[in-house]
């Protein structure tokens, strides 16, 4: 499997949004490898991090992101599970997994109900390690052109987090330690 010919034939109609995706997974899944790599897991799964990684943000090319030149016609929260929906559709259901599981920290029911998002009513949260780590690495990267490529800091990451809950920054803060994130050489 491809990941890279994979994302292309989703965005051949809108390849700048394309580009932008691609280059944020790769430094997504980078990021993830060099969490994996760090936090002392041995049973880890790095090729599907990897691959996984690369393909956690494919359901944006069905969304509508102006920014990014998109007019699907779905609000961007639904990005994870248009992702999970493409990947089950190319046989790819524990890929599928990690795009519905990897916003913020995870969504519960309880989010989507208490915030009205136009999700499924369900548990949405990383359950694997693996999905926790890609997860994780994602929280460091935005796709807004322009500062796509610009790591944040744990800082920036929880001031962000704060705005959804102190329970979102709560697990954050459990997955820097439990991961040693704090402690990754800085690149």
């Amino acid at each position: 499997m491809d990941p890279a010919a994979l994302l292309q034939k989703y965005f051949a109609a809108t390849p700048d949004a394309g580009v932008i995706v691609l280059e944020h997974s790769r430094l997504v899944a980078a990021k993830a490898l060099q969490i994996a790599d760090n936090c002392g897991i041995t049973e880890l799964d790095r090729q599907f991090i990897e691959e996984a990684a690369l393909l956690h943000d494919i359901g944006v090319c069905r969304v509508h992101a102006p920014g990014m030149g998109l007019a699907g016609a779905n609000p961007y929260i639904c990005h994870g599970i248009l992702g999970r929906e493409i990947l089950e559709g190319e046989r790819l259901p524990r890929h599928a997994l990690v795009c519905e599981r990897h916003i913020g920290v995870g969504l519960t029911g309880e989010d989507i109900l208490n915030q009205q998002l136009p999700l499924p009513h369900r548990e949405m949260v990383p359950v694997s390690r693996e999905e926790q780590i890609i997860c994780c690495a994602d929280l460091f990267y935005s796709k807004h052109p322009g500062r796509h490529l610009r790591e944040k800091s744990l800082e920036e990451i929880g001031r962000g987090l704060e705005k959804f809950g102190d329970h979102k920054l709560a697990i954050f803060r459990e997955w820097v330690v439990d991961l040693r994130i704090s402690s990754l050489p800085s690149e």
